[in-house]
């Protein structure tokens, strides 16, 4: 048996320390970490955005139309789809072998936003029209 020398018995290591890790963004947004906060007291800030999910441009300009009623000291009707326009819109769609909702989701628009353009009771919008004049290749605008 080999012989043991007296002495000190000591360990070399070194300590080791746990970090949790920093919290993401996106574990912020998280339902459970939410309903987790507020059983625990904690303080939860909600923002609700303004026009969210609508289909708006432009949220903060006015838009021309309603600069039109500002002036305006009677009331006024807005201007709608014309019949020439609409009758374009149909026709070409029909001529393509589109529905309404087909329409829509190539100009990436709701399907109710086509009906109503078809329908005359929309309000015209340059930038709607500027899209089915590229999907349907006719024009609806300006001289013919």
């Amino acid at each position: 048996m080999p012989a043991r020398t007296a002495g000190p018995l000591s360990q070399d290591w070194a300590p080791v320390v746990v970090h949790k890790r920093a919290a993401k963004a996106a574990d912020a947004r998280d339902p459970k970490a939410i309903a987790a906060a507020i059983r625990a007291g904690a303080e939860v800030q909600t923002v609700r955005k303004h026009d969210a999910g609508s289909n708006r441009k432009q949220a903060n300009a006015p838009s021309l139309n309603t600069r039109k009623l500002d002036e305006e000291h009677e009331p006024a009707a807005l201007e709608r789809v014309s019949s020439e326009v609409k009758h374009g819109i149909q026709k070409a769609r029909l001529d393509k072998k589109m529905t309404q909702a087909q329409l829509a989701q190539l100009i990436n628009e709701r399907p109710q936003v086509v009906q109503e353009y078809e329908s005359g009771k929309a309000i015209p919008s340059q930038q709607v029209l500027s899209k089915l004049e590229r999907a349907l290749g006719v024009k609806l605008r300006g001289k013919k």
